[in-house]
This record gives C-alpha cells, structure tokens and sequence, in this order.
C-alpha cells in the first residue's frame, strides 16, 4: 500500500520553502499546493517582534493544522528552523531545521530533520555606512539578505526585504537621522528566501522527510518507522570497557508499537583509547 502517491499537501510556506521541498515530494507523488491567505509570520519571525507559539515542534505543528484548515486537506507539511549554540560544539552556532508532515486520514506524523554548523547568523551595533556595508558583507549580502532595525531588542522600526546596497544604506540613514539615535542593529535575516544557506539547510531536512515516509514497518506496513534511540557502547581496544560510541539503533513504530535494532553502519569492533573516558579521562 503506497500511503502518499497521488496525493496532495498543503505546504505552509510564505518565504518560497516550495523551492526546495516541492521537487523532493513530487519524486515520491506528493503533490504540493500553498493555502492562500496563509501567514505563517504569525506563528512567530525571527526578527523577534512575534513571539514563537511555543517550542519547535509545538510551532511546526500549528503551521501545519493551520494548512489543513485553509486548504480543507488532509494531508499538511510544514517547516521551523532554530539557531542557537551546538549541543556537541556550544561555542560554535549551529541551525537545526525540523520539518514536520501530518496526515489526518492515517492518523500520522512523520517528521524529518537536519543539524548544520553551516550558518551566517550574526548580528551588531554599527553607527556608519561603512560599518553597515562591512557588517552586511559578512553576513553574506547581498546574496544573503540583512535586517535592520533600531535596536537588538526594538519591536519598531524593523526594514526586512533589503536586498541592494542602495536599499541598506537608505535604510541605516534613514534610522541614523531620527533624534537621539546614535547607532542601528544590522542582523541576517534568517527567513527562507533571503537565506540561501538555510535553505540547503531545508533541504537536507526535506530529503531525511522523504526517507523516513518511505521507511515502512516490518510489522504493519506503516511508513515513519524511524530511529527512536541510540544505543552506545563500542569496546575500547586497550581496556575493553563500553565507550559512548553509539553501536546499536533503534527503529520503532508509532502505529504498532513494533521496535528493531539494527547496528550502526561500519561501526568498528574496537575504537582508539582516546575514545574512553577511563583511558583518557
């Protein structure tokens, strides 16, 4: 039984998501519509003046119930991205972009991700055109776009869709010139379509999607048997004790309950002492 082909999905995008994400559907027979009259700024924008409707996932949940609901569909696709610290690099900043499908008339959600230190977020005070153009230029501009606004934290007098340096410098001297304002807050912005690396970004989320709706259970036939649980414990060659190298993987099933473990692709019988936390502590 093929769940998804000849269907159709409500994508909830307003910032060209479709791009990336309809091409990879349309390979497994998804086909993709955009609800009119959706405005996915008002689940939360990462220039902050609207907050995010709760957690990630608790977000890319209300994208995609909203979808269904403008399109009367039932089927729903829907994307957050986050950026913050790494969990395994914390000094280093890393994008995890979360893409979510629910499916009303089977009763599931399968959802597909992707971490990437592969980001140009970056954001500062500059009091000069040239200061401004400098900033801009590390964040990628023009090819990436920036924000700028009057302060870090300033819910007014937010300028998004600069996309020539003609456009940038009008907008700083613009801010510059109002009474009192000494200095602007240029940051990129982070939003799909002015952000070339976050979308390959959404793109390697979409294709870990794909994989997991085409990942049926052995048990039921169900697509989204996925990977629940990491087992770790590879032998450390020198004293022979479990290491955290992960060995096993888990799979199981969110309609049947049926689990599997499987080992981790060419993972070796031993690994180095440096590995062990009673070796090299």
């Amino acid at each position: 039984m093929n769940y998804f082909k000849g269907r159709t999905a409500a994508l909830a995008t307003m910032h060209g998501k479709e791009k990336v994400i309809e091409p990879l559907l349309k390979e497994i027979g998804v086909n993709i519509i955009i609800p009119k009259g959706l405005n996915t700024d008002a689940f939360g924008t990462f220039t902050r003046d609207i907050d995010r409707a709760g957690n990630q996932l608790k977000a890319v949940r209300t994208k995609a119930h909203a979808a269904l609901a403008l399109s009367g569909l039932d089927l729903a696709i829907a994307s957050e991205g986050s950026f913050g610290a790494d969990p395994q690099i914390p000094f280093i900043q890393s994008n995890f972009e979360l893409i979510l499908l629910i499916d009303t008339k089977n009763n599931l959600e399968i959802r597909g991700h992707y971490r990437s230190t592969e980001t140009n977020m970056n954001g500062s005070y500059v009091s000069t055109i040239e200061e401004a153009r400098n900033l801009a230029e590390k964040c990628g501009f023009p090819n990436h776009g920036v924000i700028v606004r009057k302060s870090e934290k300033s819910k007014r007098h937010i300028y998004k869709d600069i996309v020539t340096h003609a456009d940038l410098e009008q907008r700083v001297m613009k801010l510059l010139k109002r009474l009192f304002t000494r200095k602007v807050y240029i940051e990129t912005d982070m939003r799909a379509h002015r952000n070339p690396t976050r979308m390959q970004n959404i793109t390697k989320a979409t294709e870990d999607l794909v994989k997991n709706m085409e990942s049926l259970c052995p048990q039921c036939g169900t697509p989204g048997f996925v990977i629940v649980n990491v087992k770790r414990g590879v032998l450390c060659g020198c004293c022979g004790r479990p290491t955290d190298r992960p060995n096993i993987l888990v799979y199981k099933c969110s309609k049947c309950d049926y689990s599997q473990e499987s080992p981790v692709v060419d993972t070796p019988a031993s690994v180095d002492a440096g590995e062990c936390e009673y070796c090299n502590p």
